[in-house]
């Protein structure tokens, strides 16, 4: 290579048809000719546009050395397309290479006919191909089978009508393991397309696939293991019968030989009845994985989170593996919060306290975002682990302690999850939580501190005093703070509605909410509140302080059917993103278990199906406002609306007026009503009612 690099240098255009040209008197072994276009291919890798010497280099695809045919093809990949109307120059020699004796050359020529996709130039690749599918040598086999999938995407009609994907269909039981692969890779190929055709696999190729595994290179591997979830087992034994035979393919020192075969193996186990089968594969694709935990950094990340996906689908692989994704210090802050997640998904009763002392140690680390992780990783354990909320509890009032604004607020954000689980139970640590008021300077930290004395307000004695300094600048707050501090509010009334400090603020907070506040959902609200305590307040206090359903790990949990469809994805960046590649790729062929009677039942209730998009045809037309079309028909009248469906009352229902009046009459009984105010009038004048001396008994 470096002496390669003295030909990466500028050159002029002029100069080298000057040399080009006088290398064909004295030039009888070529080699100025290949120091030449060694320099062109070079500019040409540099950016620099050397089309204007096509007609010059062509001329030396006569040159029987194969070193320079390399390079002039090479040249006419690049201005091939861009130069059409001088192609025609080249097809004879294309034609003539086509039919040589080297193997080599065959091949070259054909390929680089499948990158230039002009009528003149296809016309005749068509005609190549047929020949060289059946083509005695496997190199130009395996060459004509990537070139069918480049003519289809040129001209999808002629590669069918021509028969050429059946000849691929040919390819797969083919004696040669590359060329098997590429006869998958193209079908592949053609099958994603929109336009493409349907690629199954019956049980006979599968096997014949399985069988060309061990010959293939990493990339032929990895596309017939790819082309096996096409294959949808009729029968249980089947799919065992396919997994056992792929599954020594975990050994492999490929990652992406590996991460593709767990993928498939993920894909069968949906198709298998031996529970015995099933924990065995799981306990052999462990190991693969931990040892792709050895590699660099980015593909510990990529490892990382294909495990993710992998342990909410089949936890037994890792179980007891958790001590594996314990982080060191010279970890990237992408891979820690990684193995964070995974250790919150692989804790139970049985490494808990493990876990739980690795956490705390985190806590205390420099880095920000990795301390937050790690404290809400507590909290998040905590509610699933029920055996360990003592300690995690103690872990968190520790970590209180420590004054640190960043833990402190994170603590809070999870206990007040944590009450929700466990009502009842921890009440006790709300004084130590209301120490702490004065750090809190994030929105959603301030937000939980201000639910936890709201929904508790009844056994805080200063709980008044507390929200007056919380709502001092509301107007001011973010707005998750102030839907907070409304509700709070309310429910501190409905505690002490005998206070009348109490009856000032939550008339206070009201009118600030209904009246500066230019969020509608946050006035809407505040509407809502004023006119239940105005209507009855006993009613407003069974509804807001209803029973809450306790929090559970089940919101951690990703949809079993959109888990199965991703898992399809495993190794690519879909299992990245955690997201389908068609939400983000343009064109993406969407993947989703196919329902067999083999399938499992519980796979089978959350079968995610997948439409075929086709191709649109035609300019899409919308109907709107603007001038009609010359030979289009207008668009239909709108139909007439009668008197009811013009806004008048439905058979069986009254006037707005009549439904007032009978909600007013269901609450009266003792409890201030609301009567219809005319627009000119104060909408508040009976809203003050609510803030009577009323007892209120829970």
């Amino acid at each position: 290579m470096s002496h390669d690099a003295k030909f990466f240098q500028r050159g002029k255009i002029q100069e080298f048809r000057q040399e080009l040209q006088a290398a064909e008197t004295k030039d009888k072994k070529f080699t100025k000719r290949k120091t030449i276009l060694k320099k062109i291919v070079a500019n040409i890798t540099m950016g620099n546009d050397m089309s204007p010497l096509f007609v010059d280099v062509v001329q030396c695809l006569g040159t029987p050395l194969l070193e320079i045919k390399k390079m002039v093809y090479l040249f006419l990949i690049n201005y091939g397309r861009s130069k059409a109307d001088s192609i025609h120059m080249v097809i004879p020699n294309f034609l003539q290479d086509c039919n040589d004796r080297n193997p080599l050359i065959r091949a070259l020529a054909i390929r680089t006919m499948s990158y230039i996709p002009i009528p003149a130039v296809v016309e005749n690749l068509t005609d190549q191909l047929h020949h060289h599918l059946k083509d005695r040598d496997p190199y130009v086999r395996k060459t004509a089978a990537i070139c069918v999938a480049k003519l289809y995407a040129a001209d999808p009609r002629k590669a069918e009508r021509g028969g050429f994907v059946e000849l691929l269909r040919d390819l797969l039981i083919d004696s040669n393991a590359t060329v098997v692969a590429n006869a998958v890779a193209a079908l592949s190929e053609i099958a994603d397309r929109p336009d493409g055709v349907v690629f199954k696999l019956n049980l006979p190729v599968a096997n014949k696939l399985i069988t060309a595994l061990g010959e293939s290179s990493e990339w032929g591997q990895i596309y017939i293991l790819d082309a096996l979830l096409r294959y949808v087992p009729e029968t249980h034994a089947d799919a065992e019968l396919i997994g056992e035979r792929i599954s020594v393919q975990l050994q492999h020192a490929n990652s992406a030989v590996v991460l593709t075969t767990i993928k498939v193996l993920l894909y069968l186990m949906n198709y298998m009845d031996n529970r015995k089968l099933i924990e065995h594969i799981c306990k052999k694709m462990g190991p693969p994985l931990v040892t792709l935990l050895s590699s660099g950094p980015e593909v510990q990340y990529v490892a990382l989170r294909n495990i993710l996906l992998i342990v909410q689908r089949r936890p037994t692989v890792l179980k007891n593996d958790v001590k594996v994704f314990f982080c060191k210090y010279n970890d990237p802050i992408y891979v820690k919060l990684a193995k964070l997640e995974i250790m919150y998904r692989l804790s139970n009763e049985e490494n808990v306290q493990e876990v739980l002392a690795e956490l705390e140690e985190y806590a205390s680390e420099v880095d920000i975002d990795f301390v937050r992780k790690a404290v809400r990783s507590i909290g998040r354990i905590t509610i699933k682990v029920e055996a360990a909320a003592d300690a995690c509890i103690q872990s968190l009032l520790s970590l209180i302690e420590t004054k640190v604004s960043y833990v402190v607020q994170e603590a809070i954000i999870v206990i007040k999850d944590i009450f929700r689980r466990y009502p009842g139970k921890y009440e006790g640590i709300i004084p130590k939580l209301c120490e702490n008021l004065d750090v809190l300077d994030e929105p959603e930290a301030k937000a939980s501190m201000v639910w936890i004395i709201g929904q508790f307000a009844n056994r805080i004695d200063n709980a008044d005093e507390l929200m007056d300094d919380l709502t001092y600048n509301f107007l001011e707050e973010p707005i998750e703070v102030q839907f907070a501090l409304v509700t709070a509010a309310v429910k501190l009334f409905i505690y002490k509605s005998s206070s009348d400090s109490v009856k000032a603020l939550v008339h206070k907070v009201l009118k600030w909410t209904t009246e500066e506040i230019d969020n509608p959902d946050l006035r809407d609200r505040g509407f809502m509140y004023w006119r239940l305590l105005a209507i009855n307040p006993t009613v407003a206090g069974e509804i807001v302080l209803s029973g809450k359903p306790a929090i559970t790990t089940d919101a951690d949990r990703m949809d079993r059917g959109a888990l199965d469809q991703l898992l399809l994805h495993t190794g690519t960046l879909g299992s990245i993103y955690h997201k389908n590649p068609e939400t983000f790729i343009r064109g993406a062929a969407g993947k989703a278990l196919v329902d067999s009677p083999a399938l499992n039942q519980l796979s089978r209730q959350v079968l995610v199906p997948i439409q075929r998009s086709l191709p649109i045809s035609g300019p899409i037309v919308v109907p709107g406002p603007g001038p009609i079309e010359p030979g289009t028909a207008p668009p239909p009248p709108p139909l007439p609306l009668d008197s009811a469906g013009a806004g008048g009352p439905l058979e069986g229902e009254g006037s707005a007026g009549e439904e007032d009046e009978d909600e007013a009459a269901g609450f009266a009984g003792g409890q201030p009503t609301v009567s219809r105010q005319d627009s000119t009038s104060d909408p508040y004048a009976n809203l003050g009612s609510a803030f009577k001396d009323t007892e209120l008994l829970f």
